[in-house]
């Protein structure tokens, strides 16, 4: 029976390439080069900011995945601590071999280190085998983050009828009346 081994270490900048090609649908734009900066921009502080770190995942020497660690506060209104576990993830050909576990078990690691009782992690909706396991750990659905263009949002915005003010007729009492004069104008069932 072989043995594989799986160990876990700190981001070094020769990763950058690997972690822009795991997280490319997660980073901004569709270009590799663009891809490949930002990532070696987050790494670079990472490894100087002592409430962030970049875990690594080798699967017998090779690459297997990674997960970003951030301490942070719940939001900016809820200010408990919390360990955001960013964008854990495995390739494709060593998951269901221990990796996602062992890289979520750093988060644990890291969190308590750092005396903070709770781990968060995002997920995309569209990653149903993602969004399982996290739920098999015990993560629960917390909020829905959305987003849009500020492009859209203006487009949006500008398209929705102003609202009136007091002195205007709410939009309850507005369908309330036009149900009355509906009922008024039908003929009576007879």
């Amino acid at each position: 029976m072989s043995r594989f081994s799986l160990v876990l270490r700190d981001v070094v900048p020769d990763d950058a390439a690997q972690l822009a090609l795991l997280w490319r649908e997660q980073l901004r734009g569709h270009d590799a080069e663009v891809h490949l900066g930002d990532v070696a921009t987050v790494i670079a502080a990472v490894r100087t900011d002592p409430l962030q770190r970049i875990v690594v995942a080798e699967f017998d020497g090779v690459f297997a995945g990674a997960i970003l660690l951030t301490a942070t506060t719940v939001s900016t209104l809820n200010l408990e601590r919390v360990v955001n576990a960013h964008s854990p993830k495995v390739v494709p050909e060593y998951r269901r071999h221990g990796v996602g576990t062992a890289l979520l078990e750093s988060s644990v690691i890291f969190a308590e280190q750092l005396g903070i009782s709770q781990v968060a992690c995002a997920s995309p909706m569209t990653l149903r085998d993602a969004n399982r396991f996290l739920a098999r750990l015990s993560f629960l659905p917390q909020a829905v983050l959305r987003v849009t263009t500020t492009h859209n949002l203006r487009s949006k915005l500008s398209q929705r009828p102003a609202r009136r003010g007091a002195a205007g007729r709410s939009n309850l009492s507005q369908v309330v009346a036009a149900r009355r004069s509906a009922r008024k104008r039908a003929p009576s069932p007879g």
